[in-house]
């Protein structure tokens, strides 16, 4: 049975399967001639629809397809796989990890044979080069423009794994466990959720080698987001409960705990349940008792709290409470956010958030506005992050999905689904 005959055999015409999607009716018509296959963020939506588990799904559907598929009966450039940049990318950080594992198994006099003609610092300069990447990403507009630079660490790091001397493999562990996360949300923006969850399952292996207990709590916390992404809630809990036990024994100066619990926050609402959200977002907002720049360390632990008012007012999004959800992302928007390609991601986010409640109300000129200005964001940045969230407007639309005036905004967001 294809898409087609499952489709029909629960009585659902292309229009009524598209608009519990919120996709265009066209858009089922390529998954079902197998032209394009559902994305990711679809496809848990479109099982539950159809009945069938994810598997399931994956065989009545075909895999998702890569961006640029390669034509038939065209060699890859070379015999390790496609010789796509991501590929390179993964091949090299899982080179990466077999290097600084045999370094740190090495027998004490083989460790001390690597010594001779070894410059010292260079795990210091290995996470100096980091946090610049980390600002890079941070700035760019347009993320997987930081891909050849990403590349071009790793090459370095794979050098300095092979020379340095076994009592410096810590150091480097934690420097690979760093930029493992880094390259895990370049995927996660590119919607490359395998390849993110790939990267981030990396850095926790290789912070957990180094004993860097807050590294390795900040790549559970980024593993969870893509079963959050997935709608896997109670899957993230669990993953956060762990990353909440490596945080206790981490740096309490660190906002470690603070991020975990406003990403346990997110979890929660997602299980439908409100008070545990609520003491999950109070014990984020402690983290303004901190004091001083022990909030972050700019790369990969960013939380400040400077968020906190657009995800309490997403948390109370998903939980129905529309005007607490509009009190806090009206005030989310007024913050005076500097023009970067991280705030840029946070931006779209919150014009989505509002424009959902709109959809919620049935109000389409608030719906327009703020969705409308988001898509653009979406466009210009050409972030996973932003287009993931408006494919979740889609699904709040209802019947404004047959406004004349959607059309224009509906075939945008389709335009991003379906490239």
């Amino acid at each position: 049975m294809g898409l087609a005959e499952r489709r029909r055999a629960l009585g659902y015409s292309q229009e009524e399967l598209a608009h519990a999607l919120g996709v265009d009716r066209r858009t089922v018509g390529r998954w079902e001639s197998r032209t394009t296959t559902p994305q990711p963020p679809l496809r848990p939506r479109l099982a539950e629809l159809l009945h069938l588990a994810l598997d399931a799904l994956d065989a009545l559907v075909g895999q998702p397809q890569a961006a640029h598929p390669e034509s038939a009966g065209t060699p890859p450039p070379d015999h390790h796989g496609s010789g796509d940049l991501d590929d390179m990318i993964r091949r090299q950080f899982l080179r990466a990890l077999t290097i600084t594992s045999a370094l740190v198994a090495l027998p004490p006099d083989e460790g001390a044979a690597l010594t001779d003609g070894a410059l010292r610092g260079t795990s210091e300069d290995c996470l100096r080069m980091n946090g610049h990447l980390w600002q890079v990403y941070q700035l760019a507009r347009v993320k997987r423009s930081v891909y050849p630079v990403v590349r071009d660490q790793i090459t370095a790091l794979n050098d300095a794994l092979e020379d340095r001397p076994r009592a410096e493999a810590p150091a480097l562990c934690g420097a690979a466990g760093d930029l493992f996360q880094l390259a895990g949300e370049l995927a996660f923006d590119g919607s490359r959720y395998t390849d993110a969850a790939a990267s981030y399952t990396l850095a926790a292996s290789a912070s957990q080698e180094a004993k860097a207990y807050d590294l390795w709590a900040c790549a559970l916390v980024r593993h969870a987001y893509v079963d959050l992404y997935e709608r896997r809630y109670a899957d993230a809990v669990g993953t956060l409960s762990a990353a909440q036990e490596l945080a206790r024994r981490g740096d309490g100066s660190l906002s470690t705990r603070h991020w975990i619990a406003s990403v346990l926050a997110e979890a929660y609402a997602g299980l439908g349940d409100l008070c545990a959200c609520e003491r999950a977002l109070d014990q984020a907002e402690e983290v303004t008792g901190l004091g001083g720049p022990a909030h972050h360390n700019g790369g990969w632990l960013r939380f400040d709290g400077s968020r906190l008012a657009e995800e309490r007012g997403a948390r109370y999004l998903q939980l129905g409470r529309l005007d607490l959800a509009e009190k806090a992302l009206v005030s989310a928007l007024g913050q005076d956010l500097p023009a970067s390609g991280q705030s840029l991601r946070r931006r779209g986010a919150v014009l989505t958030g509002l424009a959902s409640v709109g959809a919620r109300r049935q109000d389409p000129e608030q719906v327009l506005v703020y969705g409308g200005e988001a898509l653009l964001l979406a466009r210009t940045t050409s972030s996973g992050y932003v287009a993931h969230k408006l494919q979740g407007l889609r699904t709040d639309l209802g019947p404004l999905v047959r406004e004349p005036r959607m059309a224009e905004l509906n075939a945008g967001i389709d335009a991003l689904c379906t490239t």
